[in-house]
């Protein structure tokens, strides 16, 4: 009876031992030193094959004690699969944690105010971080999946910096920077000043890439759509060297040339009236609010001075005196 008694009590004892061992462990630092270890929970794992990849991915854990954790806390069916990293000074407990809310590695991509559509999907299809779905799509194909109701890309995605978990779907990232340009361009649009001489939205988010690309100060945005929004509703052509450029396409080498100014295209506004029929760049928030609150001017023209910002002008004779004293 003594034998028993004993042998109850070091086994009590042993699991007391045991338990304060495996709360100490599981509140103990996994690293405590070295960069971020990637690992990956595949779909479907319970907490011990979650812990067997985590121990894969070159992680020092223990599968047995790990799954033990999960049971005890309740948590071995809601660990999320994904792609995560572990960072110096992680607990097992806190381990548990990430995986349970999806705490997902990181990636993150910028999209620059001015790129050309086709410039954001170059650099999205050689992001490592991205499940590249979109790749074998052409340009219509894409729109077809992100918003039927547009047939060319261009302009149609707010420059931005985006996060995202490591393996998200590219066509994700584009239906999000979609979304993000459609609520950006209708809240400007529902603000707007009714005598713009804009038929719908898009027409908006076109003005809105020209005056993009027409200057690098901010402060000049406001301006210059003034002054494009006083040539259309005078019925003078817009006459904008990037509109030229962008319908140049690959020929365009850094340099435009008079005739290059007098061969029509649908972008040339020295030969076409009116608004090209696309937007010719990304256009950042600045640009969309100053396409749809352009700044109340009587100026017609503007020249580059040379240093950046401009000399506007609201006659021609004036305008002439500006080229000649900047330009020549």
């Amino acid at each position: 009876m003594a034998f028993f008694k004993k042998l109850v009590v070091c086994t009590v004892l042993a699991a007391i031992g045991f338990g304060a061992t495996f709360v100490y462990w599981a509140r103990q630092p996994i690293t405590t030193e070295g960069e971020a270890i990637p690992f990956a929970i595949a779909p479907g794992s319970g907490a011990h094959a979650a812990g067997q990849q985590i121990l894969d991915a070159g992680i020092p854990i223990e599968p047995l004690l790990f799954n033990l954790l999960a049971r005890i806390e309740g948590k071995t069916s809601k660990l999320k699969a994904g792609s995560y990293e572990l960072k110096p000074g992680t607990s097992p407990q806190r381990l548990i944690t990430q995986l349970v809310r999806g705490e997902f590695a990181q990636e993150s991509l910028t999209i620059i105010e001015g790129w050309t559509f086709k410039q954001m999907r170059q650099v999205m299809a050689i992001h490592p971080g991205l499940k590249h779905d979109t790749a074998q799509l052409s340009d219509r194909e894409l729109m077809a999946r992100i918003s039927p109701e547009y047939a060319q890309p261009e302009g149609l995605f707010f420059p931005d910096t985006y996060l995202f978990a490591k393996g998200a779907s590219e066509l994700q990232i584009f239906k999000q920077a979609h979304v993000a340009l459609i609520a950006r361009l209708s809240e400007a649009w529902d603000k707007r000043d009714p005598a713009l001489p804009y038929k719908n939205p898009y027409e908006a988010l076109i003005m809105a890439s020209i005056v993009e690309k027409e200057t690098g100060q901010k402060s000049e945005r406001a301006m210059i759509a003034g002054v494009f929004v006083n040539r259309l509703k005078a019925g003078m052509l817009l006459q904008t060297d990037p509109t030229v450029i962008y319908g140049m396409g690959e020929a365009y080498q850094g340099k435009i040339r008079k005739r290059d100014l007098e061969a029509d295209t649908p972008y040339n506004t020295y030969t076409r009236g009116g608004l090209p029929p696309t937007p010719i760049a990304l256009p950042g928030a600045q640009s969309l609010t100053a396409a749809l609150a352009p700044a109340r001017t009587q100026a017609l023209y503007f020249v580059a001075r040379g240093n950046g910002t401009s000399e506007f002008s609201d006659n021609l004779p004036d305008h002439n005196r500006a080229v000649n004293k900047y330009q020549r």
